[in-house]
């Protein structure tokens, strides 16, 4: 089945009581079990819902993968993965990393005991070395947020198969349209499905899959622990995003392609990163495992005065928190998705006060670009970001 058609038809597309052509919304709490003592599918939501089994299932066929769980934020999805582990385990995880992962490695792991360490994630002999033998687990964002740093993730696989560790990755920038994990070795694929997948700026939501069964019975028990599964409603309206996922995305990610080279033109943009661009690094060990540059890129302008003055004059893009809207996002990491980080290791990233992070919607690229131009019109230029000119 080709793309186009498993994400239409990967999953249950008819409800099978009515022949629905959209999945309902199963809003209940309980179900009538007419016969006690049999077991039956569904009896508490917490435990299970129709509307929420057909994501799942959705959800692991476009990953290629046997399990799906859904859950109510992506930090809900990476809390059960996460805190999964136990006392005296070692985790490894990439150094460039979201913020929200950070705070909970950083503060929580020491409650529970668990050990963590961040490395170098372009450097393969980095994760080799951070081994240790009570490491458990490896934690890998490709492209990471916000500086799109690669991870080579067969040689990082290839390590972890060796050593008997666990992989993890955070696959939601390329979505399972432009890259699968899972076919590449990785035992867990984790989405915050609030972004491209669900891709209207209207849910907040997160999704794992793993086609090992003992992960999968644990993630279940402990989605039913915790009581983070996502709601029927919200189900359904990440059921009827992932139907125009494909379709969306090979607009923004045409759009961020575009802008990315256009902006490294500039001579206002001390730097920009984007995984197609000819001087990213990492590029060719990128496409050796995705399909695109995907839809978000980053660039730097100097210091926060200039993003404050580039922020005040854009007209299309709306500037918030969160990415994978129809609409254009700009956010600034330094304030929001990197905040808990220190300053000095958000420095020490690259997370600078000058660095923009810009989620590309399905607009015009022309007209895009010509808003983000007449936003830079109004940036002080600085003599060492070169002579460039648009």
């Amino acid at each position: 089945m080709k793309l186009d058609t498993k994400l239409i038809h990967g999953g249950p597309l008819l409800d099978e009581y009515t022949g629905s052509s959209s999945i309902p919304i199963y809003q209940a709490s309980t179900f009538h079990q007419a016969h006690f003592t049999e077991p039956q599918e569904f009896t508490y939501t917490r435990f299970g819902n129709p509307t929420r089994k057909a994501l799942e299932e959705t959800i692991a066929c476009l990953e290629c993968g046997e399990y799906g769980f859904a859950f109510s934020s992506g930090m809900a999805a990476i809390s059960a993965v996460l805190l999964n582990f136990s006392m005296g385990d070692h985790v490894i995880l990439c150094k460039d990393i979201y913020g929200g992962t950070y705070q909970l490695v950083t503060e929580l792991f020491p409650k529970y005991g668990i050990e963590y360490s961040f490395v170098d994630e372009t450097n393969l002999s980095s994760w080799e070395e951070a081994i240790k033998e009570n490491t458990r687990g490896i934690y890998i964002e490709t492209p990471s947020n916000p500086l799109l740093t690669i991870t080579d993730i067969r040689g990082v696989v290839q390590l972890a198969k060796l050593h008997k560790i666990m992989t993890i990755i955070d696959n939601t920038f390329m979505t399972p349209i432009y890259q699968n994990p899972i076919k590449l070795g990785v035992d867990i694929v984790i989405h915050s499905a609030t972004k491209f997948i669900n891709g209207h700026s209207d849910v907040t939501a997160g999704l794992i899959v793993t086609s090992d069964e003992v992960i999968a019975d644990t993630l279940y028990k402990t989605q039913k622990m915790m009581g983070s599964m996502l709601d029927p409603y919200n189900c359904w309206l990440v059921l009827r995003g992932i139907k125009t996922m494909n379709v969306r995305m090979e607009k923004e990610v045409e759009n961020a392609d575009f802008i990315a080279k256009e902006l490294q033109k500039h001579r206002k943009v001390k730097a920009v990163y984007y995984p197609s661009l000819a001087n990213h690094i990492g590029k060719e060990v990128h496409f050796s495992q995705a399909s695109s540059g995907g839809a978000v890129l980053t660039f730097d302008l100097g210091n926060y005065e200039n993003v404050k003055d580039f922020f005040a004059n854009v007209k299309i893009p709306i500037v918030a928190v969160s990415l994978g809207g129809v609409e254009s996002i700009l956010s600034y990491p330094f304030t929001m998705s990197h905040a808990v980080i220190p300053e000095k290791e958000r420095l020490d990233l690259g997370v600078t006060d000058g660095l923009i992070r810009l989620s590309c919607g399905i607009e015009d690229k022309y007209d895009l670009l010509n808003d983000l131009v007449n936003a830079l019109d109004h940036v002080k230029a600085e003599p060492h970001y070169g002579e460039r000119i648009l």
